[in-house]
């Protein structure tokens, strides 16, 4: 048994149970690959980003949906941020006092600006007749949708895979629900952290014998948007060659199980529940992370054969270890684990963890400092690639952000202009993409179609008042 694909692409969806092939069976292909030219070469030459062109409307919020459509406009694309002042990107914050709104802190909050850099914003009221007009305008000009709403949200407004098909034959749209338009669970909610528990992993991180344990990083979001973002540009290259869009009906929670997916197959032979091992390995001994010299420094050391743990033990002092042939296995060193963390510790304990790194290193044994996210401003390996990009935009000045892990020349992809703020783009998208007039731009202001202020609590529940 294995888990199938969580991308449910309508016109070209992925092959479902294909075997596993042998040793060598498709080297014919990749060598034909290999010979073919990179996709991006033309964009390269042309000094055009690999996406230049491609237009994306993007109705989402939070993690998930805003990496999704950040790697795309990281990659070039045209993303058109569709927030409004009654409802805004909820990671602006969602308090809604005069105080908060009044100094605009909404224009201050570091997880929406890291998300939401390279796009353009426009405030749009959906619930009004004008805005849901303006928007399917947008809509007939785009190659891209995404939203990451409840399965439900986008038709009861009118923008429905039917009306969105009608609009525009081409368009691309990805639907990134929890649990994906035809589960039985379609009506659920759910977030980052939740989709992690319902995904299986809990159950086989943390230390045996204690509690379900959460991670707290909402994982399910970034792995929701990183499957979001491939299917999409497979979806644009069918488009491109077949003249049609399609639906990617993409389960958010079905992309966080390939986590958990061995151990569907394990079960799938075996229902024995798995065995936690905390910091330790079922099969690499020893495996952790060991105290070292100061404060709260921290290395993580995995020996994953017989060879290195032979190297290890003789660098931390232990040649008898190394030279016993009854520890030549995992399974074998398991019986003595504790004796071996200890007498690991032992010498950590004595350095610096980038000392005891390089030193595990240099006789190649697999070891990496646990760093902390401050360490990581000034980190030696991030400088020497220029991962971290500093970045101007109102409100909070200049600050670092962390380019793509892709690149395709000596440098990074540069990060071309900061988070918008809200609203920013309204009349420069109204003005030059559907031609309205400045007049036309003024009236939607005045009717509250569009703006740069958050409603406060007090206008926001004024105006449901009015039109209830």
């Amino acid at each position: 048994m294995t888990a199938s694909s969580m991308q449910r692409l309508t016109l070209t969806p992925p092959r479902r149970v294909g075997k596993v092939p042998a040793a060598g069976e498709q080297q014919a292909i990749a060598n034909v690959l290999r010979r073919l030219p990179s996709p991006s070469a033309a964009y390269t030459d042309a000094g055009r980003p690999p996406l230049d062109g491609v237009r994306v409307i993007n109705f989402s919020m939070g993690w998930a949906g805003p990496l999704c459509t950040r790697i795309l406009a990281d990659l070039g694309a045209d993303v058109i941020k569709i927030e409004a002042i009654q409802y805004p990107h909820w990671w602006r914050g969602v308090d809604r006092r005069p105080a908060f709104i009044e100094d605009e802190m909404y224009e201050r909050a570091p997880c929406f600006c890291i998300m939401n850099r390279n796009k353009r914003d426009i405030t749009l009221d959906l619930t009004q007749p004008r805005g849901l007009a303006l928007v399917k305008r947008l809509l007939t000009k785009a190659d891209v949708v995404v939203d990451n709403y409840s399965v439900d949200v986008l038709p009861k407004l009118g923008l429905g895979c039917d009306v969105l098909r009608s609009l525009n034959p081409r368009l691309v749209k990805l639907s990134m629900s929890a649990f994906g338009a035809d589960s039985r669970y379609r009506d659920c909610r759910a977030y980052g952290s939740t989709l992690e528990q319902g995904s299986g992993l809990p159950g086989v991180v943390g230390k045996s014998g204690m509690p379900t344990v959460m991670s707290h990083v909402a994982f399910g979001d970034a792995i929701g948007g990183l499957n979001g973002c491939g299917a999409i540009l497979i979806a644009l290259i069918c488009a491109r060659d077949a003249g049609q869009g399609q639906l990617i009906d993409l389960s958010q929670i079905e992309c966080m199980l390939p986590f958990a997916a061995p151990w569907l197959t394990i079960h799938s032979i075996d229902p024995m529940p798995p065995k936690r091992c905390g910091n330790r390995h079922p099969q690499f001994v020893p495996h952790g992370c060991f105290r070292c010299a100061g404060e709260d420094n921290w290395l993580i050391i995995a020996a994953t054969d017989n060879d290195m743990w032979q190297r290890l033990a003789i660098l931390i002092g232990r040649r008898d270890w190394a030279i016993d042939p009854s520890l030549n296995s995992a399974e074998a060193r398991q019986s003595i684990e504790d004796n071996i963390e200890d007498a690991i510790e032992a010498w950590t304990r004595t350095r610096d963890a980038d000392q005891a790194m390089f030193e595990l290193q240099s006789v190649r044994v697999a070891s990496g400092v646990a760093r902390h996210p401050i360490d990581l401003l000034q980190d030696p390996h991030l400088r020497s690639r220029a991962f971290l990009q500093q970045v101007e935009r109102p409100f909070i000045g200049a600050h670092l952000q962390p380019s793509m892990p892709i690149r395709e020349g000596g440098g990074p992809h540069t990060i071309r202009t900061a988070a918008p703020t809200l609203g920013q783009h309204n009349s420069e998208i109204l003005t030059g993409l559907l031609k309205l007039s400045d007049s036309d731009v003024a009236g939607l202001a005045s009717e509250g179609v569009i703006g740069t202020t958050m409603l406060c609590a007090g206008r926001l529940k004024a105006k449901s008042a009015s039109s209830g």
